[in-house]
């Protein structure tokens, strides 16, 4: 009985180690989460965006404008050159907003989680830019563009078969130490772990960011029209596409009922503004009433509904008018006259 006892421990000791083996480490292509792709950030983010980029792709809407709109050739192209169809191979991208000087100055560090071929890829870097270096770490080979144009240098690191990192060198390497060394990750974040359970991690594209202590009261101090802000805390954001419209929500955490209703006072004044400015385009008057503002002694928030339609109808007047082309002055018009024999 004492060896049966022993044997059964074992055999759970066992099946619990082969289960901790296979939730280590990235997710392979096609099976991540939102939880996945956080636990891959580092803690020190001041915030995340989460994209669910199959997700995104696959709405009726956007794969109209793929396989329809002006720049149908350009996706075709991007397939062709990368052995990657975005609609197929790509599933969920997390972005941490890296740094310590503010929301404005934070470096993204970038994880996409999707199915591609390394060799093709990495040709295709190289023919595009041929100053790449080169650089080991932790055993994985960082590759860097040099900085251009006045951006900063980016570097791409190829994790494994279903997992790139992007980003400035600092950030990426934070990201393998995060996930190879067993460092801690953002969801042990003091600040934003309160957000990221709150958040609705079922929309195409969510946000959750923390401000830094005296930020708000910085842009308060700056600005006598945003004084209701200086004790917002941190932001929600969530996109969704939902029976045909797109759905918006943001939600600007902290404050106090009454600031937040002077807040939400504001917004409208300005949504108000937008509706009276709209006479010559009803699209956007019609848009503008389509956001709702609205505030409780926790939160400001935005929402908003966009019929797919109406979507259509504003990217169709945004378009600029088609223009002929001017006829050279020198050159003889026929004359329409038949010439009589």
């Amino acid at each position: 009985m004492k060896k049966i006892t022993t044997l059964s421990l074992a055999l759970v000791l066992l099946l619990f180690g082969i289960a901790a083996c296979k939730k280590a480490g990235p997710p392979a292509a096609g099976s991540a989460t939102a939880t996945d792709m956080l636990s891959m950030i580092p803690k020190s983010a001041q915030g995340v965006v989460v994209l669910d980029v199959h997700a995104a792709l696959n709405t009726a809407f956007v794969d109209k404008m793929l396989k329809e709109g002006e720049d149908k050739q350009k996706y075709l192209d991007f397939i062709k050159d990368t052995g990657i169809d975005p609609q197929k191979d790509i599933y969920l991208a997390v972005i941490g907003l890296m740094g310590t000087g503010g929301l404005n100055n934070a470096s993204p560090a970038i994880v996409v989680n999707l199915k591609y071929d390394k060799d093709k890829l990495l040709a295709k870097l190289k023919e595009k830019a041929t100053n790449v270096t080169e650089e080991v770490y932790e055993g994985l080979t960082l590759y860097t563009v040099p900085e251009a144009d006045d951006k900063k240098p980016m570097t791409g690191v190829f994790y494994d078969a279903s997992n790139i990192i992007l980003g400035e060198a600092k950030d990426v390497k934070a990201v393998i130490d995060v996930v190879k060394k067993g460092g801690e990750n953002i969801l042990k974040n003091e600040t934003l772990s309160p957000l990221l359970k709150s958040a609705d991690k079922s929309a195409i594209v969510w946000a959750a960011v923390a401000f830094p202590p005296d930020m708000m009261k910085s842009v308060a101090a700056q600005n006598p029209m945003a004084s209701s802000l200086e004790n917002m805390k941190s932001l929600l954001v969530a996109l969704n596409y939902k029976n045909k419209a797109l759905q918006i929500e943001i939600k600007g955490m902290g404050g106090d009922a009454e600031k937040n209703k002077q807040t939400a006072e504001a917004l409208n004044g300005l949504k108000a503004l937008g509706a009276m400015a709209s006479t010559e385009k009803p699209e956007i008057g019609e848009l503008v009433n389509k956001i709702e503002v609205t505030s409780s002694a926790e939160f400001v928030k935005i929402a908003a509904n966009f019929p797919e339609e109406l979507l259509t109808k504003l990217g169709a007047t945004s378009k600029p008018p088609e223009t002929k082309p001017e006829e050279k002055k020198d050159e003889k018009k026929e004359d329409p006259t038949p010439i009589k024999k």
